[in-house]
């Protein structure tokens, strides 16, 4: 079996093309799911470092990359296995998941769904593990999702109360320069608002994850950067609290930006441990 494949692979899915590359030589099935506004492309530096060990599959989620998703603003996590099952072609394999960022909100959820199908998690400053109320009210509920179509139209009054929170000490300023990134743009606030909503069932219950991470013995690894002023490394110690004999964190003298060649043997050592 050879799957040493660097180029863009494509399936249908209902009336969608999900783009994907698929990697390595190995038996080992690891699924790797990207961060917000990132690609399956970030993954492809452990090919060097992996690839003698594992089958790796990165997936383009809904609205990224070169994915053209055309089944409305929902993507679930029944969507979500049944296309790993296309790619793969057996709908019992296990695998482990490498997610980051956002992508590990998505393990996570992926998890708690299928906990029958995961052997490991390996998680890269993940989001999920920690309730964001913006994000909640903006997905969860009616009004609030209304509120943030109306915004990513006109966000000038959203920008002004950011910087009176900021200015006040209420607001992290590095939260404010990265929405800033974000949404000067109008396309960019178009596309946030898209990939939010589309992916809103991804908002796991960490009763529900650690129940399942006990009882069926599945082991975590997170890695955190120290600077990090997005993820937080004690949202993770929190989690991992009672959880020890399952859940591995480590913590490196870096920022949010965590998945690059730079780090790639901190991340190799998670996987395979």
């Amino acid at each position: 079996m050879n799957f040493k494949i660097l180029e863009t692979k494509t399936i249908i899915y209902n009336h969608s093309a999900i783009s994907y590359r698929r990697f390595g030589e190995g038996d080992d099935l690891l699924l790797c799911l990207h961060g917000y506004g990132e690609d399956a492309a970030s993954f492809l530096f452990l090919e060097k470092i992996l690839g003698q060990e594992y089958d790796l599959i990165a997936l383009d989620l809904p609205f990224h990359g070169l994915t053209d998703w055309k089944e409305g603003l929902l993507f679930t996590c029944g969507d979500l296995m049944n296309i790993i099952d296309q790619i793969v072609g057996n709908s019992s394999k296990s695998f482990a998941v490498l997610g980051y960022s956002m992508g590990g909100r998505v393990a996570l959820q992926l998890l708690q769904s299928y906990p029958n199908r995961i052997r490991k998690l390996i998680l890269i400053a993940p989001d999920g593990l920690h309730h964001n109320i913006w994000h909640k009210l903006s997905t969860q509920t009616f009004i609030g999702n209304k509120l943030f179509a109306y915004t990513m139209k006109r966000p000038n009054w959203m920008f002004g109360l950011m910087k009176l929170l900021t200015a006040t000490r209420l607001f992290n300023k590095s939260i404010f320069n990265f929405v800033h990134y974000y949404l000067d743009d109008p396309d960019s606030r178009l596309l946030l608002y898209k990939r939010w909503t589309t992916m809103r069932k991804f908002n796991p219950n960490q009763y529900l994850l650690k129940k399942e991470i006990t009882e069926k013995k599945i082991p975590i690894c997170m890695l955190f950067g120290k600077y990090d002023r997005v993820i937080l490394t004690k949202n993770g110690l929190k989690f991992q609290k009672g959880l020890e004999a399952f859940i591995r964190i480590k913590e490196l003298e870096a920022g949010h930006q965590l998945l690059k060649p730079k780090y790639a043997n901190d991340i190799a050592i998670l996987i395979r441990s």
